[in-house]
């Protein structure tokens, strides 16, 4: 435990933002799993829906500065490239 007064109150910042910063990053991983399964299960339109939204999250998370721009871009662009060869395959 700090002894330093700076630190103690740096201490309690620290953990007020770790739980804020936990409702952003928690709901962007809960919406990609979601849209994840929603793939694997090969529903394109749910995929679809799914994949908006888990981009949509990320984004916010990112906007808020929960998780950095190309930890976002990169998430992204996974699903992006899962939900493309979903639809690629029902086209067939």
């Amino acid at each position: 435990m700090a002894n330093i007064k700076s630190q103690i109150k740096r201490n309690k910042q620290n953990e007020k933002r770790r739980i804020r910063n936990r409702v952003y990053r928690g709901r962007a991983r809960t919406y990609i799993k979601n849209a994840r399964l929603e793939i694997e299960e090969g529903n394109a339109d749910e995929a679809r829906k799914a994949t908006l939204m888990a981009i949509s999250a990320l984004d916010k998370a990112t906007q808020k500065g929960v998780i950095h721009r190309n930890n976002a871009a990169r998430r992204k662009s996974r699903l992006m490239k899962h939900l493309a060869a979903l639809d690629k395959k029902t086209a067939d």
